[in-house]
């Protein structure tokens, strides 16, 4: 008996029901998805409907069409869900990837010599002691992300380079029992230099997204400071928005819109 569909309009439930399959691992990157007739038979759905379903996780990135074959489930491209905080190591893992880890720099840095905006966000003390890292993520083999990182030295004393080459969030909370409780972002969409581009294999220009975020530890205290660059083909920030109940109550963007 097919599972039936009750909400209007129907194909935006059959599209759910259908993500939540792909994203939970019932069909692997590169396999052969249902087509419109096994669709519309599991769901009880026409295959005009679910036509409509399939071309909206095509458009979402999730699914592509090949031409005489038929719609197999997209490899190669990760999410980022803003709603928490997950690890990159964890993300890939959980899509099948085998993610790996290059630092490239890893050295100390006295807070005088700092950028005024990085050590304002860390609400460092004088001459508080921070420790640069850059890595380089790769998925398959494949860069994906670039990152800078300032973290406090003072909440991970003895960190060695050789620590932060696997999750960086398992080593604050196994080894220093820290609980990373959440994290202040902005994302914008960058064009990549040559410097970056050359790093994440990519050609000048590309498109990425930046994320500028602060991590905090319990009481809101500030433990890192970062800029991380997320390829743009190789990436896709999810997110779940509810309803407005109050429009009163919606707070107005901070920041203003300008030209670059």
């Amino acid at each position: 008996m097919p599972d039936q569909i009750v909400r209007d309009p129907i194909y935006f439930q059959a599209s759910d029901r259908l993500r939540s399959a792909i994203r939970d691992g019932s069909f692997a990157p590169g396999q052969q998805f249902l087509t419109e007739r096994q669709i519309g038979e599991r769901f009880g759905i026409s295959r005009a409907t679910a036509n409509k379903a399939l071309a909206g996780l095509v458009s979402e990135g999730l699914l592509e069409f090949r031409k005489g074959v038929g719609t197999f489930v997209r490899s190669g491209v990760l999410d980022y869900d803003l709603r928490s905080l997950v690890s990159f190591t964890g993300k890939a893992t959980a899509a099948g990837m085998v993610p790996t880890t290059e630092v490239h720099a890893f050295h100390a840095v006295f807070t005088s010599d700092l950028e005024e905006p990085v050590r304002e966000a860390l609400q460092l003390d004088a001459g508080e002691t921070v420790v640069y890292i850059e890595r380089l993520r790769l998925a398959d083999g494949m860069p994906v992300i670039l990152e800078f990182r300032y973290l406090r030295e003072r909440y991970c004393p003895g960190l060695q380079r050789s620590d932060v080459g696997e999750s960086l969030y398992s080593l604050l909370t196994e080894r220093y029992r820290l609980h990373v409780a959440g994290a202040d972002e902005i994302i914008r969409a960058v064009s990549l230099g040559n410097a970056e581009a050359e790093v994440l294999q990519a050609a000048p220009g590309d498109a990425a997204l930046q994320v500028n975020a602060v991590g905090f530890i319990g009481g809101g205290v500030p433990l890192w400071w970062e800029r991380t660059l997320y390829r743009g083909d190789a990436y896709e920030f999810r997110n779940r928005l509810g309803p407005i109940t109050n429009p009163s109550q919606v707070r107005p963007a901070v920041g203003t819109l300008r030209e670059r």
